[in-house]
């Protein structure tokens, strides 16, 4: 048996199959992962993700919804490298290097650094509440940890003796979490190709980890399979048979990843799996009361939390992000030090979540499918109504949420962005139209619901605001459609 001491003496590929490890993931069995992987993984900036719930306050309504970003950011790497991989032996003339494979895979492993606390109710619910000037999402964070954690764990020579570049290959790296660094010259298109890490001619490595063309990446594909696992729901599509088909052709000077038509019910599969999550999990009423009742408890909380960051400054919980030494101590912990403070500061956000411990949730008031056309009205409508309502009710003592399920392209097709081969000619890329696949598959791509909470729970404050003239609205259609 070779002996660490021994293995100076082993070929590249022997060091590498030598200090790799084997995970025995709960969705894809055991899998491989390369050495500079595990180093990347044994940081505290990649462990963290063990404390950032995948799915937010899904926990709270379904029991099997305790999975975490870190086995996600794991699953998604190695589908990475299975996608590249599989690309390489199908088409060797693609000239994919080992070195694309890695980095490719570091992508996967890194795509999800920067979520906060709860994942997208960090980002998407509470940054937008307590700070709606702010446009930030968490890809952003993702490249900032990204450098901090190769700087503060000194993996720039660990990278050099796995012949990266450290200008280009990194910035290969980040472009595939993020799109292109200089975002407003891409947007102009100010050059033909806006990428710096990969050429034109490498341009599918861009569609493996985040797809900014059609959604179809591995990222999906996981989250697909590891959400459907845990939540108790079946997962109609098999990326395995895309990753089987999958297949690169130019399409107007650019390669793009095609996969086979016959495959096209397949990608449809897997984008109504997507609506699916949305609407019987992510956007689930009481999963939305949960983590609405969160975020008010952190908006709350936020100036009273301070955490230490560069140089000993302190950052609150929504300024956390502005620095990667204080968000690398921001996971959901922050939950259960509120919960169990005994800080004044803290109690009104300590009550919130206490009352989500003992289930004393708001109350869903009504719920209601509208035209996005008609938003501004409705929230008119419910605006003038407040004015009617007894108790003391206040706009306050209610949350307006507008709810938005589509197939990830708005309200278009994002089919209609992926190109197809045939068995018959394999390097020629064609559109498939919705027709020529089924009569069956659907016409409308998105849809909008407004949904409507009562942060108070007792029954007269409840009776006065089921008097809200729209609710009533609501109600009269309701029973004429019955």
């Amino acid at each position: 048996m070779t002996t660490p001491s021994e293995s100076s003496k082993l070929s590249e590929e022997e060091k590498t199959i030598f200090q790799s490890k084997v995970f025995n993931d709960p969705i894809h069995g055991h899998l491989e992962l390369h050495p500079l992987l595990i180093k990347i993984i044994d940081t505290k900036q990649f462990q963290r993700l063990r404390f950032i719930k995948q799915l937010g306050g899904a926990y709270f309504v379904y029991p099997g919804a305790s999975h975490n970003r870190f086995e996600h950011s794991i699953g998604v790497a190695h589908l990475a490298g299975e996608l590249a991989r599989a690309l390489r032996t199908r088409q060797p003339d693609l000239k994919i290097t080992d070195k694309d494979i890695l980095c490719v895979q570091i992508a996967g492993l890194c795509h999800d650094l920067g979520h906060g606390p709860f994942s997208h109710l960090y980002d998407g619910m509470f940054i937008k509440k307590q700070c709606p000037e702010l446009d930030w999402k968490h890809e952003e964070a993702s490249i900032e940890m990204f450098d901090y954690l190769v700087k503060d764990n000194k993996l720039e020579e660990e990278m050099k003796h796995w012949k990266l570049d450290l200008t280009k290959d990194l910035v290969f790296i980040k472009e595939m979490i993020n799109g292109p660094l200089d975002a407003k010259a891409a947007e102009k298109k100010e050059t033909p190709w806006p990428y710096k890490g990969r050429g034109q001619e490498k341009s599918f490595l861009y569609e493996i980890v985040s797809n900014k063309r059609n959604g179809i990446d591995v990222d999906k594909f996981d989250y697909f399979a590891r959400d459907c696992h845990h939540l108790g729901m079946k997962n109609n599509f098999d990326y395995r048979r895309f990753i089987h088909f999958a297949r690169v052709c130019e399409v107007k000077g650019e390669k793009q990843i095609c996969v086979r038509d016959k495959e096209a019910v397949n990608i449809y599969d897997m984008f109504h799996t997507r609506y699916s999550l949305h609407k019987r999990a992510y956007q689930h009423k009481v999963n939305k009361i949960i983590e609405t009742m969160i975020t008010d408890a952190f908006v709350k909380a936020d100036c009273h939390i301070r955490i230490e960051g560069s140089g000993g400054k302190k950052y609150t919980l929504s300024k956390a992000m502005e620095d990667m030494v204080a968000y690398t101590k921001l996971t959901d912990h922050v939950f259960e030090e509120i919960l169990f403070s005994s800080s004044d500061e803290l109690k009104e956000a300590r009550e919130i979540l206490k009352r989500i411990i003992s289930r004393d949730l708001y109350r869903f008031l009504g719920e209601k499918l509208v035209n996005r056309s008609d938003l501004e009205a409705v929230k008119e409508a419910w605006k003038a109504g407040l004015a009617k309502l007894t108790e003391g009710l206040q706009s306050e003592d209610f949350e307006f949420s507008v709810i938005t399920l589509d197939y990830g392209n708005k309200d278009k097709n994002p089919v209609d962005n992926m190109r197809f081969y045939s068995k018959e000619n394999p390097d020629k890329a064609f559109r498939l139209p919705r027709e020529r696949v089924s009569q069956l598959l659907p016409k409308n791509f998105s849809e909008t619901r407004v949904r409507i909470f009562c942060k108070r729970t007792d029954e007269t404050s409840l009776n006065a605001a089921r008097d809200h003239p729209l609710l009533k609205q609501w109600e009269n259609e309701k029973d004429r459609d019955d």
